[in-house]
């Protein structure tokens, strides 16, 4: 035992771990926007997209969306795995909210291809989350209440022939997409 473990008796000091608080693994093209969030004793406001003149948004040039969707999560909803080969997706989960979100880079060629991400949209935050084309994604709803999911398109749906490709949900284990006790 070394001497910060000494106070502790057995089996606990042989059991102690340290939760990661540093960096996380990055997927490439995969963008993070924080968004301000203004709260007074009323409630909240955060401007979610900006426009250009050019229409792309300003947070992210170069995104051009071409349709706005909502979609709700009823609790234990699980949404996974599925890519789009010729749009990028971009999320918002409204701050009093929260959703799991997991990413997997698909991309053959990618430098960072097979990187998975965990992360939560909500949460008391206002945030964006770009998913390229390509990187495969879903979400869990975790909660005992319902989430609601607004995305923006870089393509307008077509049911004729749909820009979505599924891959099973537990791909990556049927935990991932469960809450990590610690």
């Amino acid at each position: 035992m070394t001497d910060e473990t000494s106070i502790l008796g057995q089996p606990y000091a042989t059991q102690l771990s340290t939760q990661s608080y540093g960096s996380k693994p990055r997927i490439e093209g995969v963008q993070i926007v924080d968004l301000p969030l203004f709260s007074d004793e009323g409630g909240d406001f955060a401007e979610i997209v900006r426009m250009a003149p050019d229409g792309m948004l300003e947070a992210l040039p170069g995104f051009r969306p071409a349709q706005i969707s909502y979609s709700y999560l009823e609790p234990g909803t699980i949404k996974a795995w599925h890519l789009h080969l010729r749009q990028e997706d971009l999320w918002f989960v409204p701050p009093r909210d929260r959703l799991l979100v997991g990413l997997l880079d698909a991309r053959w060629g990618s430098a960072t291809f097979e990187t998975r991400m965990r992360l939560v949209l909500g949460a008391g935050r206002a945030r964006l989350l770009l998913i390229p084309r390509g990187v495969a994604h879903g979400a869990a709803n975790l909660s005992g209440v319902g989430v609601h999911l607004i995305y923006l398109t870089t393509n307008t749906f077509n049911p004729d022939d749909p820009d979505e490709r599924r891959l099973p949900y537990d791909l990556l284990g049927a935990d991932f997409w469960q809450n990590r006790p610690g």
